[in-house]
């Protein structure tokens, strides 16, 4: 290895993060950068086509997810791969256990190196299949931890909003909005993904576009022409769907 170059395949939806990774490698004579993909379904042809040493690989991203980039490899081809993500509970409960190593944004250039060092390692003592292997083992063997954390990005700045100050989750295009007391955040994630992620005892999805914290419900509302909504402790309104409108209330103890 110490003669081959590291070729590298780069994979997350946001630019920006593609470009601070390619960055990084660029100091790095040893490395060749053989391509980079938006997506995950574009992430699995270009490994299939590209054959890359190593991938850095963002976990959540629209359409196919990370994970099921790893899924739909498979062991035996999956490339050395260090995952990137801005939800540290994944990464502290599963990465270290199962992955080469893992990248919570945002890193710095010393975490970048130290990641990127324990990748060529394993490739040079060729222990890529057996670590892939344990990986694809943990992630269908072991339900996923709930979120406690979200790592929210806005004007060059991140900031970290526990779960346990999230009032509701509201859809918003391509982003989900954090309602916590006053404060709203932005962050670039499907609503299912999230809602797989919460704690289901605390969090309950009502409506395709929104997710409510049990505990900050106060009415379930019966609007006029059959539609439902619930009114929170604050007086915030919210659609509530029909379809999950029983088992709302069962989850509420309302008979």
């Amino acid at each position: 290895m110490s003669d081959h170059k590291l070729h590298v395949l780069i994979v997350d939806d946001e630019l920006p993060a593609r470009q601070r990774i390619e960055d990084l490698l660029a100091k790095d004579r040893r490395i060749e950068i053989v391509g980079s993909a938006a997506t995950g379904d574009e992430a699995v042809e270009m490994i299939n086509r590209l054959r890359p040493d190593l991938v850095f690989l963002d976990v959540q991203m629209p359409g196919k997810t990370g994970f099921e980039v790893v899924d739909a490899i498979g062991a035996e081809h999956l490339p050395a791969t260090i995952f990137v993500t801005a939800f540290d509970q994944f990464a502290l409960k599963a990465f270290a256990v199962a992955a080469i190593d893992y990248l919570l944004k945002p890193f710095d250039d010393e975490r970048f190196a130290q990641a990127l060092q324990r990748a060529r390692k394993a490739i040079e003592l060729e222990q890529v299949e057996q670590i892939t292997k344990r990986l694809l083992d943990f992630l269908h063997e072991k339900p996923p931890q709930f979120l406690e954390r979200i790592s929210v990005e806005s004007r060059g700045q991140t900031r970290i909003v526990p779960v346990s100050r999230i009032d509701y989750i509201t859809a918003s295009g391509p982003y989900a909005e954090l309602h916590a007391g006053d404060k709203t955040f932005a962050v670039r994630e499907r609503m299912q993904t999230l809602e797989e992620q919460l704690d289901p005892s605390v969090f309950f999805r009502i409506h395709r576009s929104a997710i409510v914290r049990l505990d900050r419900i106060d009415t379930l509302l019966h609007r006029p022409g059959g539609d439902y909504a619930v009114r929170l402790k604050d007086g915030t309104e919210l659609d509530l769907s029909r379809a999950r409108r029983d088992e709302l209330a069962q989850r509420l103890g309302i008979k």
